[in-house]
């Protein structure tokens, strides 16, 4: 294992330091292994939250416009619900306060459980869960479909629309009708070392990609023959489209997420892939964010995210924004 570490068991507390660090608009609490906005404004707050290792998510989205606060689990890990508590705490400004949680059961169960705690405490707290991943069946229960890097542009819709002054029940509207139009798959290439365990948990043959893979590293669809930019691009266009009607001619905002090992120079090959087969099924890509978002430590491959816009989504997706990780 090759890394620019200390401790390995302390990489959360570590990383978390550093952000506060090189960030001057937010505050860590080392308790809570929070990230939270220094100044709190007089509207509804939203938190999200989930495992380290997919930075900059979830503590790169803290600022005007996105998050107000975000709460870091272990490596991979879900946060406590008493750490969940301290970020919903932390971002209350008399509101409410939004949870976005990615559909995991750990996550689930200690959000939910914070959100409890928090109401017995008099906040004012409601949550949505963010499902995008269409490689996993959809189902009724907290353990259907993921939620990966689309859960970054429920951020960027939920917190312009509590910037703008709107009420709890507002803002948890948009953020649902942002789930319900997001859908996400990817690929990817190889595996990842989780530090304190110091080894890869599987291998992926030098040919070979794995399709449809979590972003823990959880079991894809199937392993096949690594294929060209192009070859993807079509995989993951088609198996979104297939999940969702998009209609004709509709405006879409597009992600090209890379895993955290993939070079901005085959992103961005891959994104112009993806933007000719969009444009091919009659779709107007009318926003691209390319980059590193949501990733697996340092796996390589990449994942695609689409969001199918309507005026009100487009409006908010398209309002300012200033954090570490995304400044518009």
């Amino acid at each position: 294992m090759k890394k620019l570490l200390n401790n390995p068991n302390e990489v959360v507390e570590e990383m978390l330091r550093g952000i506060e660090i090189t960030n001057p608009d937010v505050d860590y609490d080392v308790e809570g292994a929070v990230i939270s906005r220094k100044n709190k404004t007089r509207k509804v707050g939203v938190v999200s939250g989930g495992g380290s290792g997919h930075e900059p998510a979830h503590a790169g989205y803290v600022g005007y416009g996105m998050l107000d606060a975000a709460v870091s689990g272990n490596v991979f890990a879900s946060p406590s619900p008493d750490r969940v508590l301290r970020g919903i705490q932390l971002a209350d400004a008399k509101e409410g306060v939004l949870l976005v949680i990615k559909n995991y059961a750990g996550d689930i169960m200690n959000f939910e459980i914070a959100e409890e705690l928090a109401k017995e405490e008099g906040i004012e707290v409601d949550h949505v869960v963010v499902k995008d991943d269409v490689a996993v069946e959809d189902s009724d229960d907290s353990t259907g479909r993921r939620g990966i890097a689309g859960t970054v542009f429920v951020h960027k819709i939920a917190g312009a629309k509590a910037e703008s002054g709107a009420s709890l029940a507002e803002v948890k509207r948009v953020a649902q009708k942002a789930i319900q139009n997001v859908r996400s798959f990817g690929v990817s290439l190889s595996s990842c070392t989780i530090p304190a365990v110091g080894k890869a948990g599987f291998t992926i043959e030098e040919n070979k990609m794995e399709v449809g893979m979590g972003i823990h590293g959880e079991p894809g669809i199937i392993k096949t023959k690594l294929g060209t930019s192009k070859e993807v691009s079509n995989l993951i266009v088609n198996r979104i489209l297939e999940d969702m009607d998009y209609g004709d001619n509709s405006e879409v905002a597009v992600m090209v997420n890379g895993l955290g090992g993939t070079p901005l120079m085959e992103l961005y090959i891959l994104a112009a892939d993806i933007d000719h087969e969009l444009k091919e099924h009659g779709l107007q890509p009318i926003k691209y964010y390319v980059g590193n978002y949501m990733t697996a430590i340092e796996m390589a491959g990449a994942s695609c995210s689409l969001l199918k816009l309507d005026d009100e989504l487009k409006e908010l997706l398209l309002m300012p924004c200033n954090t570490s990780a995304l400044k518009e």
